[in-house]
This record gives structure tokens, sequence and C-alpha cells, in this order.
């Protein structure tokens, strides 16, 4: 599979922009484990275009985390072309654009799936910023507004005509929110349709190997998008990728000090990176929701613990802690 003039491999794995969750340490140790992509945080385009600090920070990238997207969202083309022209100057390898985003904060403003509900805007913002920049533009979008308004398949052939290289598509509505589960078939519907030329990524409820495995299988899609599942989990791209590559037999796997260790390392990237408060702000979420601490006692505890610290020293000692618990 390829964008632009990068090849992803066979049957590739892609981390999901997630916002308050895809920051630059997280995004190097997913990367690290298998995954072909990775993207930051959403950002908006009206505030790169007013330079705002915290926004601009997500669009920090590190070469050890190559190939990146960097996802926009926004609601009207001028703001849309501009942020795009700003987001080029930091060279990311893709430059995203979020028809997706289902949360009231964006999609009730009219961005995100929000534009679901405006198909010629959405149409006339992609053409506009594909002509704008030389990086290759994607777009991630949902199934359409409800399911009485499932567009994709028709709204995937109007997207391939305004220039877009890759298409991901999220298989719910924006009215589904994140409940419910994924439709994959009219991913799968995207996929088949012999006028479609461009990768299509699927996205939806890929939370182990299997169900990565049978997203290729059963619907033919060019690439997984895999999200919140990562979460606390970075390493969950291996497993996907060994079992997608026919290895099984759990030669090198990773041990429970392993695991603590990679969460340990991406709090001092992210400390190291960013700064201390805000480093252990984007990591302690990921450590409260780690599937490897579950064998803790009354886990909830130390989970508001972990939420609760300020200071790198406090969590590591709490992540010590848990190493001593689970190795008992």
């Amino acid at each position: 599979m390829k964008i632009g003039n990068i090849d992803y491999g066979n049957r590739p794995l892609f981390l999901a922009p997630m916002e308050d969750v895809t920051d630059v340490g997280f995004r190097m140790l997913c990367k690290r484990y298998g995954a072909a992509m990775v993207y930051t945080e959403f950002v908006a385009a009206e505030a790169i275009i007013r330079s705002i600090k915290a926004t601009l920070s997500k669009m920090t990238i590190n070469d050890e985390e190559r190939p990146v997207g960097i996802q926009i969202y926004g609601r009207d083309v001028e703001s849309m072309v501009e942020a795009a022209k700003i987001v080029e100057q930091v060279h990311p390898d893709v430059i995203d654009i979020n028809f997706g985003c289902p949360v009231k904060k964006v999609a009730g403003k009219g961005a995100g799936a929000g534009m679901l509900k405006n198909i010629p805007l959405l149409l006339d913002i992609t053409r506009n910023v594909v002509k704008a920049v030389k990086t290759p533009v994607t777009v991630k979008t949902r199934l359409g507004w409800d399911n009485d308004d499932l567009i994709i398949p028709e709204l995937a052939e109007q997207l391939q005509d305004c220039g877009i290289q890759a298409l991901t598509i999220h298989g719910r509505t924006r009215s589904q929110m994140y409940t419910g589960e994924a439709d994959w078939t009219l991913i799968g519907k995207v996929k088949n349709n012999p006028r479609i030329n461009i990768p299509i990524i699927g996205n939806g409820d890929i939370t182990n190997p299997e169900e990565a495995k049978r997203a290729f299988d059963e619907y033919g899609v060019d690439g997984v998008m895999v999200g919140r599942a990562t979460f606390g989990s970075p390493w969950v791209f291996k497993d996907m990728r060994e079992y997608l590559d026919g290895i099984t037999d759990g030669s090198n796997p990773l041990s429970l000090d392993d695991k603590i260790d990679i969460l340990e390392e991406q709090l001092k990237i992210n400390v190291e990176r960013i700064d201390e408060y805000r480093g252990i702000v984007h990591t302690r979420r990921h450590l409260a929701s780690s599937p490897i601490f579950k064998g803790i006692p009354d886990f909830r505890q130390t989970r508001i613990a972990m939420l609760r610290a300020t200071k790198m020293d406090e969590l590591m000692t709490i992540l010590e802690d848990c190493r001593k618990i689970l190795k008992e």
C-alpha cells in the first residue's frame, strides 16, 4: 500500500489520531512496535492560524516516528487552506482532514463529522486543500450523519475525485458516536467499488489481532487503523503485526517487566520533550487505562493515584509498586 511516495507495506496498521492521546512519546512507541504510520492529535485550523502555542506544540514531529500524519479540522475553505499551508511547513508525510469527529464541541459547530451535513462545503474544502499543498492529502470520515443518511459509498468517489490519496472510514455514523458496533460491510463496499483506486483504510472496533486479520480478509481493506485498543498498550501493534505475518509461536513475547518498562519510557519521553507537568498529564491517562494492571486488587484506588500524580518521581513509584504486586 502506498500514499504518495511512501510504501507502507502489506496489510499495514495505523495509529488513529486521538485528542489528548497520540502525543509524541506514545507515537514513537507505537511506531517502534509495529505501527506503519502514526498521527498527531487533531488540531483546529483556526488555532493553527492564530499560532496558539498549545496547538502548535501538538504538531511537533520527531524523525523516529516517521512516517507521520498531521490531522486538521475546520469549517470553512479559507481557514483550512491557510492551516494546511502552515502544517506543510512542519513537513509531515501526510496532511489528513478530519470529517469524522462526532463530539459536540466539534461536530456541533459544523466541523469534523458536522461536515457530513454539508457535502458541497466538505468537497470544496477538500478540493482546495489538495490544490494548496504538495504534501499528500488524505481524509478520515464516517459512514454518514445517521442511519438514514449512509452516504459513504458515493462520498468516497467524490473525495477521490477531489484528489485525496487515501481514505480512512470509521464504521459508524455521527449519531452513533462511539456506541454500538462498527459496520464494516459499508467499508468493504467502498473498497470493492471498481471505481475506487485510492487506498481504503478501515477503522472501528479493532481490539485484537484476530479482528485485524478479519478486517483484511473479509473486507479487503488496504490498511487498518487502531484507536482505543492502543490506550496504555503501544505493544498492541506488535501482537497484531506478528499475527498478520503468521508469527504465532510466541517466540518473542513481551514480559510484564517489558511492558511496564515501555510505559515508564513513555513517561520519560513526554517529560523530556514537553515538561514535567504536561508530560505527566499526557501519560497518566495511558497508565490508568493499561490492561496490564487489571490483576491488581482494588486497582481503582491505584488508578485514582495515577490520575492525581503531578510529579514524575511520584508516578514512577506507583508504577514500581504495581510491578511488585503483579509479580508476587
